[in-house]
């Protein structure tokens, strides 16, 4: 007995010695799961491991919670006529010369959303210093063909040199780098004109965001709308994906068992049959990261986000004079999936609604988002509905895979951002130009209530309702400042 006491305790030695090499070793063969910096990469210790549920009583009563039929119909009727429609009467335009000052172009970057608008507000600079705008792959149609503005693909051969590479190579005269942001019609007559006379050709780069929104003439701001809400279309392969995964959340009901997924179509149910809702779920690493906010992964998160953080911004985080409290009781924090899915319980939506995730990478993956596939079992995303053959020709083109999401997100019969951001804006405007339901989350009201750990689900749910009535899509006019972009009305829509 007492050699094979001896035995088992060297055979126990012997594994926690080579349990422990292997610790020490698994670092070094495999340092990107131990390195939470990447972008990409998530880190073994706080993106792997799930975070328990934060507010496992009101989780509770979602999940059994009844939906009166009367609150699912209104839940899901559209929107009625608010009185508004697109500008399509033809505006007052001053005189201008026949002939074209010359070629202009615009370099732009940033991700889908900014890029559009930079387009647009492209569009309207060439009007302002009556220039030929020239835009790369750029699909022309009877829209775009307006006589105020030409537009070409390419310039001439004479100024084919005029390249981003050339650009960043030396200083050059033909190229603007000083654009203000929101600069007015008047600094680019003053500043860009001269240039496009002298040589040409001009380009601006960086252009992002440099036009203003306000004191420019009423046909310019239209001129912006048109572009950017009847003008731009995706390319093929955006619109044959984003139409082909439209007609299979509308046409299809997907029921999860086990691993493998039952498809019904007899449309039974009475919570929007046929219909489906868009969640941009907005929480990725950056944002995490940068937002200062507690979300409940423990140390390791909090270890791991302020690595993170250093590396890319010196440790510079948003609101760090707050604590986690005070931000929330602010509205500053963005809402986590677990909170996303309360929201939408809340609002009404049952755990038979067909929802589609649009967003980027979710920071923590799976174990992140599992809270809210337990409240919405029928969740999709384009992964789910499409197969790698009909992906293959938007996988791993970030502004492809976005556009996808714009495309499904606009078609959608209700739309829900969980923290604003460039996709919530340039949504939450095109829709409204359409008289679409757009759900906008009143953060200043969340945030107190997702503190208070005694409320009960029906105290939640009627404070919900009530602080959501009038954020469901209906029009609310420009202040000043404000994108129109974002606020159409009253620059871009009329009274009808």
């Amino acid at each position: 007995m007492m050699t094979e006491g001896l035995f088992h305790r060297q055979n126990q030695s012997q594994r926690m010695a080579f349990a422990g090499v292997f610790a020490i070793l698994l670092p070094i063969f495999f340092p990107h799961l131990f390195r939470p910096l990447g972008r990409a990469s998530p880190s073994l210790f706080s993106e792997w491991i799930a975070p328990r549920p934060r507010h496992l009583p009101l989780l509770k009563a979602a999940l059994t919670r009844h939906i009166p039929v009367r609150q699912q119909s209104g839940l899901w009727a559209p929107l009625p006529d608010q009185g508004w429609k697109a500008c399509n009467e033809p505006t007052i335009v001053s005189s201008l010369p026949a002939k074209s000052q010359g070629y202009i172009q615009v370099f732009l970057d940033g991700g889908l959303n900014q890029q559009r608008m930079g387009l647009c507000d492209a569009v309207a600079v060439a009007k302002i210093l009556n220039a030929t705008l020239v835009v790369p792959h750029l699909d022309l149609n009877p829209v775009w063909q307006d006589s105020r503005v030409k537009i070409v693909k390419e310039p001439p051969n004479e100024y084919s040199w005029s390249t981003r590479e050339y650009y960043a190579t030396g200083i050059r005269p033909t190229r603007i780098k000083t654009a203000p942001v929101h600069a007015s019609a008047q600094w680019y007559q003053d500043n860009v004109l001269p240039v496009l006379q002298s040589y040409g050709i001009v380009a601006i780069a960086p252009f992002s965001h440099r036009l203003a929104f306000d004191q420019l003439p009423i046909d310019l701001q239209r001129l912006r709308c048109k572009v950017n809400f009847e003008a731009l279309a995706f390319v093929r392969d955006v619109k044959v994906l984003g139409e082909l995964i439209v007609n299979r959340l509308r046409k299809t009901k997907h029921q999860v068992l086990g691993s493998e997924l039952r498809v019904n179509n007899d449309g039974s149910g009475n919570d929007g049959s046929g219909k489906y809702v868009v969640l941009h779920l907005r929480f990725d690493k950056d944002m995490a990261a940068h937002s200062d906010c507690d979300f409940g992964g423990g140390k390791a998160e909090k270890l791991a986000l302020a690595k993170y953080r250093q590396v890319l911004w010196q440790g510079r985080v948003l609101n760090s004079q707050f604590t986690d409290d005070e931000l929330r009781s602010q509205g500053r924090c963005p809402l986590t999936p677990e909170e996303i899915g309360l929201l939408l319980s809340a609002l009404g939506f049952s755990n038979s609604t067909r929802l589609y995730l649009a967003s980027h990478k979710v920071y923590g993956g799976e174990a992140r988002i599992a809270t809210l596939k337990q409240l919405f079992p029928l969740m999709e995303d384009k992964k789910t509905l499409a197969s790698s053959e009909e992906l293959a020709k938007v996988e791993g083109r970030a502004s492809l895979l976005a556009a996808v999401d714009y495309y499904v997100s606009l078609k959608s019969d209700i739309f829900i951002s969980a923290s604003p951001g460039n996709m919530h804006n340039a949504l939450v405007g095109h829709r409204a130009y359409l008289n679409l339901k757009t759900i906008r989350p009143n953060m200043v009201l969340l945030g107190p209530l997702f503190l208070n750990k005694s409320m009960v689900w029906s105290d939640f749910e009627a404070a919900v309702l009530n602080g959501h009535r009038n954020r469901q899509g209906q029009i609310r006019l420009r202040k000043e400042k404000q994108s129109i972009f974002t606020y159409p009305a009253p620059d871009c829509m009329c009274k009808s």
